[in-house]
This record gives structure tokens, sequence and C-alpha cells, in this order.
């Protein structure tokens, strides 16, 4: 257990570590299909892009990674993942945009999360 933190606090970071690992599988696995295996058409790519990513990073931050580390993380998996579509069949993979919808997802998610966590920190000031 990491020092000054609650056991239950500790636990759900336990929990929310877990569900990071496996959005960034999912991610992985649903980027890296080759393009013969994806569905005819894809509504919406880069809301998809912003969503994941955004999922992923908020993950992240609720595993009590410091905010601006889940941020770095999540939007290196994204650049990572989006190079490595070059080798896939079918797959062009580097799309600047497709990295562009990762990163504004995960920038949203941690500003979010850090306006939550101000918040949060208020409503405990005043008792």
């Amino acid at each position: 257990m990491a020092p000054g933190v609650p056991k239950g606090e500790t636990t759900w970071r336990r929990l929310w570590a877990a569900l990071a690992v496996l959005a960034a599988l999912v991610i992985a696995w649903g980027s890296l299909m080759p393009a013969t295996d994806l569905p005819g058409s894809l509504p919406w790519d880069k809301a998809s892009h912003f969503i994941g990513y955004a999922g992923l990073a908020g993950l992240i931050g609720l595993a009590g990674v410091r905010l601006p580390r889940a941020f770095l993380a999540s939007t290196l998996v994204g650049v990572a993942i989006e190079f490595a579509q070059i080798a896939v069949p079918g797959r062009l993979g580097g799309d600047w945009h497709d990295i562009l919808a990762n990163t504004l997802g995960a920038a949203c998610a941690v500003a979010g999360l850090k306006a939550l966590r101000r918040l949060r920190g208020r409503r405990a000031a005043q008792g």
C-alpha cells in the first residue's frame, strides 16, 4: 500500500490501473488489426480516437498517476500505436489527424480530472 493512501483508495487505484491496462490492450488490438478484419465503414473515426484516449488518460489518472504523466503516457501510447500501424497490412498509420484526436482526448480527460480534484479539494476545505 502506498504511504499516506487509505486502504480503500488503494483498492480503487488498483482497479483503475487494471482497467487502464485493459483499455490500452483493447485500443492496441483494435488499432493493430489488419484492415481486412475491420468493419466496412467506421463512422466517427476521429471521435473514436478522442474517446478512446480520453478514457485511457482518465483511467491512468484515476489510478493515482500524476496528471501530466497520465497525459504523457496516453499520448505516447497513441503515437507508438499510430506508427506501429504502418507495418499492418492495409493500414496507413502515422496519421497526424489521428494523433491529434488522441492527444486532444487525453488532454480533455486530464483537464476534467484536474477540475474535479480542485472541486473536491474545495469541498473538503469547506468542511
